[in-house]
Parts: structure tokens; C-alpha cells; sequence
């Protein structure tokens, strides 16, 4: 009987961890970007938060499907149910997907209108950030920074516990 070098489930795991890496990466320069775009190219900040609302739809939220699924198979494959990091996975994958739906995508397309009116009344001048533009822009900052720390965190349990 042929061995296969590469069992069906390590695919899966390989696709999992992909998921993560594509679907979350950016998060982690959004900031910078966010910081450049205001300090540098202010009338840039229409796009980028356009930009945002784009690839939380078509890359971080399909990407949290590709986690979820394999994570799922996963803990039924190697029966890791039981374990906590399992259990947090789980609950950090269904909070992301809630995050996504009621606070960043919303927040992010309310900036986006925002900034677009800001930068417009500006005309050929300097943008100056009306002030509920810069209230949605500190709030988003601040829950922004949830995301990334429990993907952190997450990617840190995975490796400790199931290594």
C-alpha cells in the first residue's frame, strides 16, 4: 500500500493558516496606511477607506469562511474538540465575522462618506477632517485594534497548545 507524502488533512491545514495570513494580513498595516494617508496625501483617505470596505468583503470575510470550515475539520479529524484552544478558535472566528458585520464595515463605509464630503469641500485646498469624521475615525482606531490583537492572540494558542 503507497503512502501518500502528504495526508488530505495537512492540505487542509496548510489552506487554514493561508486563510489567516491572506485574510488578516493587512490588518496589521492599516494603520500605517491610515497614518501616511493623513499625514502625507489626505485626500487619499476616500480611497483608502473605500479600499477597506473592499477587502473586508471580497478577502476577510471569505477568508473567515476558509477558517471556519477548516477549522472544523480539523478538530473533527484529529479529534481535538476538547481542547480550549479549539473552543477559542471558534469563538474568535464568530466574533471576527460579528466585528465585521456590525462595527468595521459600517464604520468604515460611514468614513469613507465622510471623508469623500471633507475632502470635496476642500476643493483644491487643504482637507481639513470635520469633527465627526475625526470622532468616527479615533472610534474605528480604537476597535480597530481588537481584530489584530485576537488574531495575535489566536495564531499564538494554535501554536502553543496544538504544537
Amino acid at each position: 500500500m503507497l503512502i501518500p507524502a502528504v495526508q488530505f488533512w495537512q492540505v487542509i491545514l496548510a489552506l487554514h493558516i493561508a486563510a489567516v495570513v491572506v485574510g488578516f494580513g493587512i490588518t496589521f498595516a492599516y494603520p500605517l496606511i491610515l497614518l501616511a494617508n493623513t499625514r502625507l496625501e489626505r485626500g487619499g483617505m476616500p480611497w483608502f477607506h473605500r479600499m477597506q470596505l473592499l477587502v473586508g468583503q471580497r478577502v476577510i470575510m471569505p477568508g473567515l469562511l476558509v477558517i471556519l470550515l477548516a477549522g472544523i475539520y480539523l478538530a473533527s479529524k484529529l479529534h481535538q474538540w476538547s481542547h480550549f484552544y479549539v473552543g477559542w478558535g471558534l469563538a474568535v472566528t464568530i466574533a471576527l465575522g460579528a466585528l465585521g458585520g456590525l462595527f468595521y464595515t459600517p464604520t468604515e463605509r460611514r468614513l469613507a462618506e465622510l471623508s469623500e464630503r471633507d475632502a470635496k469641500a476642500a476643493g483644491n485646498g487643504d482637507v481639513r477632517w470635520s469633527q465627526e469624521y475625526l470622532a468616527t475615525r479615533r472610534r474605528w482606531m480604537i476597535g480597530g485594534v481588537a481584530g489584530p490583537l485576537l488574531v495575535l492572540i489566536t495564531v499564538y494558542l494554535m501554536t502553543v497548545q496544538a504544537g
